[in-house]
């Protein structure tokens, strides 16, 4: 029983780190996806606004009307987008690389906050060490809470030599050299039943992030995610041009 205790133990830890690795994977494309893409989304909704209120003015129809309101409705007010862009956007309005994703000219790529396959493997060890389902009371458990809370903070950031640092700190820890105490049966199969029930627990959360838009987005690109959003921002452009010429025509008419 204390070998099919350890096993499930580890299986969900490795099921975490899975979990964790991803859940990093689709927080940061989101970020790259809205700071690479959000001038041309934000683009969009200004120029379908502008189509509708050309339309309405022209025909005056109170149905054309009623569509750009609502077209109108639908753009992000300006606190919301400086919100949504942060560097992209500022006082003066949108930025020299911002304005540069609606041109030909270059802009430089967003900041990338993806982790390393060495700050990977740093995170796994570590997780697979300090884990707090590895504790033998509540002490111990809030130590490695605390813990654990650190390394997924410096995972999330992609910092190499703070996860050095955090490894450096486990091994001189108290906890390094615990061994596993044996447990009575029925603390065993308590046990077992509890890993069940938080292995749900992380399946319900990975379903959650497999079926988000951008987990989505990630799993049709897991190995060229920036290639994905290269191919989504040349489909805006065009986008954006097709609808630059319908207002031109419209003002011109």
């Amino acid at each position: 029983m204390e070998r099919a205790v350890r096993a499930a133990e580890q299986a969900l830890i490795e099921f975490e780190i899975a979990v964790e690795t991803f859940r990093v994977e689709v927080e940061n494309f989101s970020r790259l996806h809205h700071q690479k893409l959000g001038p041309m989304y934000a683009r969009l909704d200004e120029l379908d606004a502008l189509i509708a209120e050309a339309k309405a003015e022209r025909s005056g129809d109170a149905e054309d009307l009623r569509l750009a309101r609502e077209a109108r409705s639908l753009v992000m007010p300006m606190p919301g987008v400086d919100e949504l862009f942060h560097d992209w956007m500022g006082s003066d309005g949108i930025s020299d690389d911002a304005g540069a994703m609606l041109t030909d000219r270059p802009v430089r790529p967003p900041q990338r906050v993806r982790p390393t396959e060495e700050v990977k493997r740093l995170y796994r060890e570590l997780v697979r060490q300090a884990h707090p389902d590895l504790a033998q009371d509540e002490a111990e458990r809030q130590r490695r809470d605390a813990f654990i809370a650190r390394v997924n903070a410096a995972y999330g950031r992609g910092e190499e030599q703070l996860l050095r640092e955090l490894a450096g700190e486990w091994a001189a820890g108290p906890a390094a050299e615990e061994e596993r105490r044996l447990s009575e049966s029925e603390e065993l199969y308590a046990r077992l039943e509890w890993l069940a029930q938080r292995k749900e627990l992380l399946t319900v959360v990975a379903r959650e992030l497999e079926d988000s838009a951008i987990g989505a987005m990630l799993r049709m690109a897991p190995q060229d995610p920036d290639g994905l959003l290269d191919e989504i921002a040349e489909q805006l452009l065009a986008q954006v041009s097709e609808k630059e010429s319908q207002l031109a025509a419209l003002a011109a008419g």
